[in-house]
């Protein structure tokens, strides 16, 4: 099983696109996930996940609650530079969706970067069917576009 150690350096290669986190802050955010793994010791993958109910305080996932009553957010999604093209994100966002059709869910959110943007996570969403249903400029500069995959549960 992953440290938090290792998470927060997996973390810590990948902040521009996701963000930064310290041990406080991850701690919190795996006590009120939905669902969270990062497989290994040293883990090449991270996928951080909240429901409706979570009582986190990210901007983008408050766009979502407001909009739906229920919903998975995926917070962060991260794999290791030198893993990639070996289907690891698709198989966490398998893992994921199984999780979430026996919870009675029946979409799964995100957002992703577009300025900067983030063309690596763009494509991935897209294959995998996500759709845009929103867009916004945040407080830092960043434009995010606001996507989800409807799952039918």
């Amino acid at each position: 099983m992953a440290t938090i150690e290792s998470i927060l350096e997996l973390n810590a290669m990948h902040e521009a696109e996701t963000s930064p986190l310290d041990r406080a802050r991850l701690e919190a955010m795996l006590g009120m996930a939905f669902w969270w793994d990062a497989p290994g010791e040293v883990p090449d993958v991270l996928l951080i996940a909240f429901d409706q109910d979570a009582a986190y305080d990210g901007t983008n996932f408050a766009w979502f609650k407001a909009r739906n009553q229920r919903f998975v957010y995926v917070d962060r999604i991260i794999v290791a530079a030198h893993t990639r093209g070996r289907g690891l994100a698709r198989q966490i966002y398998e893992r994921l969706k199984q999780k979430a059709r026996e919870e009675g869910h029946d979409r799964i959110v995100c957002e992703i970067n577009l300025e900067p943007v983030n063309p690596g996570s763009i494509a991935f969403h897209d294959a995998l069917g996500f759709v845009e249903v929103g867009h916004a400029r945040l407080a830092n500069g960043k434009l995010v576009s606001y996507r989800e995959w409807l799952i039918a549960a």
